[in-house]
């Protein structure tokens, strides 16, 4: 249960980091944000990776927690990768 919510945290927090860079921006909204829900999605996707590390961390304790974490954060960086490279490529083709 501890490793569900912690990757659907991360999921969501690496979307907001991925929504913060104007390249995806322009990939899914057709345009720049502004700097400030820039900035603002930004920090909702540390704030995200710093909840998931304390909850792994709480969970697990220090030297398991943050192993969990690193597991977390390496597996959703590479969903929320691929689903980037998935749509732009279908944004490309279509």
């Amino acid at each position: 249960m501890t490793q569900g919510i912690a990757l659907l945290v991360c999921v969501v927090s690496f979307a907001f980091l991925a929504l913060a860079m104007e390249r995806h921006q322009e990939t899914l909204f057709g345009r720049e944000l502004s700097r400030g829900q820039s900035r603002a999605f930004r920090t909702a996707g540390w704030c995200g990776l710093v909840l998931a590390l304390r909850y792994l961390v709480g969970g697990e304790g220090w030297a398991l927690g943050l192993v969990s974490f690193s597991g977390c954060t390496s597996l959703t960086a590479g969903i929320v990768y691929g689903a980037l490279i998935l749509l732009e490529r279908r944004e490309v083709r279509g």
